[in-house]
């Protein structure tokens, strides 16, 4: 279960109106997927990038790692 914003992961910097010393934060919007979308059960996954194979892998504790 998710329980971020996807909103949250990147943000682009405004000027605003008072100057150029001052920045307004504006999310921007980022596909998110589930990992159980992803990982559908299995705890390992290859990401094929750009002809490297990448292993997107489910720890113990829950947490993810990327390997190349």
């Amino acid at each position: 279960m998710n329980t971020h914003n996807p909103n949250d992961f990147r943000h682009r910097a405004r000027r605003s109106d008072e100057g150029a010393a001052r920045f307004d934060r504006i999310p921007l919007a980022v596909r998110t997927l589930s990992s159980n979308t992803l990982f559908q059960g299995e705890h390992e996954i290859g990401i094929e990038h750009y002809g490297a194979l990448y292993r997107l892998k489910i720890t113990r504790q829950g947490k993810l790692i990327l390997n190349k």
